[in-house]
């Protein structure tokens, strides 16, 4: 996509024995599973682990209590950030490309940080409008529970961190950043592999209803045309991240 991009041409990088490469459609479909287990395992991990630190016997009411949990919840999204990572590198280790070139880890201008912010502004605005008129939540139910009982055990600060920190890096690296970068140099092309991206995005968000996916999935499509636009993922992090941190902001106001 790089090579697509007026403001950052391809960087040229001499190597000696097999020559760079960026996987393409298959590769990069079948890595992203790859990463995709590892952000998995990373989360489950912490799960299971506050699971059995409860003792004595495990139904499933205990299992439903403990993975609603604030803290259980926070750790888990953080943890699954390492684990993105360690995928990531690997995956990329195998192409011989450069780490930061291949996810497009360049900074961007303030032009485009302010529109996207314009952007996204609009299209949540949007969104929550049409949420009023249907006379349904603005914010979901998921994010006030998460949010009360992260409250009550007086780790709202750890909330924030997962949400506005380490899910948008783990999600953008793995969404914008690795899947984009292959499918937007196949037959899918740019336009093409932002919406495929922003599907599988979408699908990263199962703790939301119908209607809560149709506004992530249109918040993808925004991203991954920044990310186009931008040739940076720096960009689609930072927005990713005010978006969250309005969202938890929104919901603290709207839970009292």
């Amino acid at each position: 996509m790089d090579s697509l991009n007026p403001e950052h041409p391809p960087v040229a990088v001499a190597r000696v024995g097999r020559r760079p490469l960026v996987w393409k459609f298959w590769g990069t479909a079948l890595w992203g599973l790859f990463i995709f287990a590892a952000m998995f395992i990373g989360q489950i991990a912490v799960v299971v682990w506050f699971v059995l630190r409860q003792g004595g016997p495990i139904d499933v009411a205990t299992a439903v209590h403990v993975v609603g949990g604030g803290i259980t919840i926070s750790l888990s999204v953080i943890c699954g950030l390492p684990a993105v990572l360690a995928a990531l590198w690997l995956a990329i280790h195998v192409s011989r490309t450069p780490f930061a070139d291949y996810l497009a880890l360049r900074r961007t201008s303030w032009k485009n940080l302010l529109i996207g912010i314009a952007g996204l502004f609009v299209v949540v605005l949007g969104w929550d409008l049409l949420s009023r008129a249907t006379g349904r939540d603005v914010t979901p139910g998921f994010m006030v529970d998460v949010l009360k009982s992260a409250r009550d055990d007086g780790a709202l600060w750890l909330l924030v961190l997962a949400f506005c920190v380490a899910a948008p890096i783990s999600e953008e690296l793995f969404a914008r950043g690795f899947l984009y970068r292959g499918w937007s140099e196949t037959f899918l092309g740019p336009g093409g592999a932002v919406i495929l991206s922003s599907i599988v995005w979408t699908g990263l968000h199962l703790q939301y209803d119908w209607y809560f996916f149709g506004e992530v999935f249109s918040i993808g499509l925004l991203l991954g045309y920044l990310r186009y636009r931008s040739g940076s993922i720096w960009l689609t992090i930072v927005l990713h991240g005010l978006n969250n941190l309005g969202a938890v902001v929104q919901t603290i106001w709207l839970a009292g």
